[in-house]
């Protein structure tokens, strides 16, 4: 499958963004799907999670409450709501499939992986 995220940018703090990763070549619905992001200088860390059909649902603690994920798999689309933004959420951020277990918030546990979105927030 291949991944296209798009929608990052520029926002200060307090503001909101969404992301879009848009998936072709393969049935997404049989993707489980996660966000992570990569601050300069920094791991690559796990944002968020969701399952093939996107009843469940899995965040870190640095963004739960302010961050929504879902899909809508009839437009092989995953989607990263951000409200609430810090200046600490600047990084670049990733879209990543894998079939076979959702929520791993190991980064090797991914095959498939978008380009990458920048978003900066200032403060």
């Amino acid at each position: 499958v291949q991944l296209q995220a798009s929608g990052g940018g520029l926002v200060q703090a307090g503001g909101s963004l969404r992301l879009s990763c848009a998936a072709s070549g393969r049935t997404f619905s049989n993707y489980a799907m996660s966000w992570f992001r990569q601050a300069p200088g920094k791991e690559r860390d796990f944002v968020a999670a969701i399952s093939w059909s996107g009843g469940n649902t899995a965040y870190a603690d640095s963004v739960k409450g302010r961050f929504t994920i879902s899909r809508e798999n009839a437009k092989n689309t995953l989607y990263l709501q951000m409200n609430s933004l810090k200046p600490e959420d600047t990084a670049v951020y990733y879209c990543a499939a894998q079939r076979s277990v959702w929520g791993s918030r190991r980064s090797t546990a991914y095959n498939y992986w978008g380009q990458g979105t920048l978003v900066t927030v200032s403060s």
